[in-house]
């Protein structure tokens, strides 16, 4: 379980990443290469998609941060771990849970994002 919130670290991680080539590290040291992300506002493939997909997050939303909301509930090769951003340490303007599968490789393969809070202009 520890390896899994590892991962889910990781993945947050790179979501708060602004440097792109650090992100871009990030995203290929924790996602398959046709890795699959999902929410009601996205739908990509591939670590290009999901670069391009943190940076217009990051964009619409800076100097606001992820971070873990609760503990990860994982099972066999799928984790499911709700999330908060809004900036560090206050009360978060968005909330959301991710289910993550994982590949063989010990990678993300697929994310599927559902949103719970939402500022108005998302």
């Amino acid at each position: 379980m520890s390896d899994t919130n590892e991962l889910v670290q990781r993945y947050l991680a790179a979501w708060n990443e602004t440097d792109a080539a650090a992100r871009r590290a990030a995203l290929e040291e924790v996602f398959a290469e046709d890795a699959g992300y999902t929410d009601p506002l996205v739908s990509v493939r591939g670590i290009d998609g999901l670069d391009a997909t943190i940076a217009a997050v990051q964009a619409q939303f800076g100097g606001l941060v992820f971070s873990l909301g609760g503990a990860v509930d994982a099972h066999h090769d799928i984790a499911r771990f709700t999330w908060h951003l809004g900036p560090e340490g206050a009360e978060p303007v968005a909330v959301g849970f991710d289910v993550a599968v994982f590949g063989a490789d010990g990678r993300i393969s697929q994310v599927l994002g559902f949103l719970d809070k939402v500022p108005a202009q998302a």
